[in-house]
């Protein structure tokens, strides 16, 4: 077990960890530019061309505005794929579609509001593959399992990518996977790793890689993707798992990536090796992005907002924009929620045998 898992560390409160969340620099990927902003509002205008859904089939849905709940700050990865859905949903249902902020414990305040509210489809959660999968078997005084959730869609999925810095001294050295796993053997929790919270599947990922090569990290866990890239970038970390989106970062000479953690090489990457490419055979792990509702909404307001995400095929800008963060997925519920229990049965088995709890 790694250094950010001991008992006393586990037992701070995950919303008060001493640990700030990071100014995100302002070339980062993930801060949504002007620009950005622009061609969210081209998508919206073609989408709004397209027939809204009719409120008969869905008993008047919506009937006022719908809101979308982020368990990470503005800027995450999530919230900016969280906003592209709202354009798209505003298009196509006709009603404001607010994206509502709210950080904290790797999403799970978050996802408790959303259950606390009334179960009608005006209170969507945008999560990811840790606040599903992962956070019901961390944490035992929870609330909520992944029962508790109906699925949406699956909007993206994608690899992480095993990032350092090219300018700091600690990992001057460091070439490719192999050598980072080497100096971190020759300095046993010297090297620190920056996650993007604890329990997160940065983190989980991470560990799973480390036990494997039998070395240790100290993590250092930030408030999402955006915070723990800001701690790489400041050389507050050594090394992070980021994603597909820092890739802008990699061409600027900002970052230099090691492996991806998927089973092929990214696209934008392909001179990367894979992790298991590099020494660790059958490594595999992408994390996904999606929108769910509570469990108790009636079937038709769910197949009403899975029909509207899915008509953001029809624009071309909408899907160049979350290409950026991923391979564009937009699954039906059914298919979205299979992936969803068979990712949970793989995760409580690595949480069982690494005997990792957060409370």
């Amino acid at each position: 077990m790694q250094e950010s898992l001991k008992a006393a560390e586990l037992d701070a409160p995950l919303t008060g960890q001493g640990l700030q969340a990071e100014a995100v620099p302002s070339s980062c990927p993930l801060v949504a530019t002007s620009r950005a902003r622009r061609k969210l509002l081209a998508g919206a205008l073609a989408l709004a061309g397209t027939p809204k859904l009719a409120h008969a089939q869905s008993g008047g849905f919506p009937n006022r505005p719908i809101r979308i709940l982020v368990g990470f700050p503005p800027g995450n990865t999530l919230d900016v794929v969280a906003r592209v859905m709202a354009e798209v949903l505003r298009a196509r249902l006709g009603k404001p579609v607010l994206v509502d902020n709210k950080p904290g414990a790797n999403g799970t305040i978050a996802a408790s509001e959303v259950l606390r509210a009334p179960p009608d489809g005006h209170t969507l959660l945008a999560t990811n593959s840790s606040g599903m999968t992962v956070n019901p078997q961390l944490y035992r005084k929870l609330g909520y399992q992944l029962s508790d959730f109906a699925p949406i869609t699956m909007i993206v999925s994608a690899p992480l990518i095993v990032m350092i810095n090219p300018t700091n001294d600690r990992t001057r050295s460091v070439r490719n996977l192999a050598d980072l796993m080497a100096l971190a053997r020759q300095k046993p929790q010297e090297l620190r790793f920056g996650s993007a919270g604890l329990g997160n599947i940065t983190q989980l990922g991470f560990e799973t890689l480390t036990n494997r090569a039998g070395v240790r990290f100290t993590t250092v866990p930030y408030k999402g993707t955006s915070a723990s890239q800001g701690g790489l970038l400041g050389q507050e970390v050594d090394c992070a798992l980021d994603v597909p989106a820092s890739v802008q970062l990699v061409k600027a000479g900002r970052l230099v990536p090691l492996a991806v953690t998927g089973s092929t090489r990214w696209r934008d990457l392909p001179d990367v090796p894979t992790i298991a490419e590099s020494g660790f055979p059958g490594f595999d792990i992408t994390f996904w992005l999606a929108l769910v509702a509570s469990s108790q909404t009636p079937p038709d307001i769910l197949r009403a907002l899975y029909g509207a995400c899915a008509s953001a095929r029809d624009d071309a800008s909408v899907m160049g924009q979350l290409q950026m963060h991923g391979n564009i997925e937009l699954s039906d519920p059914a298919s979205f929620g299979k992936r969803m229990k068979q990712e949970h049965e793989m995760w409580g088995d690595v949480i069982r045998r690494e005997n990792i709890s957060l409370d």
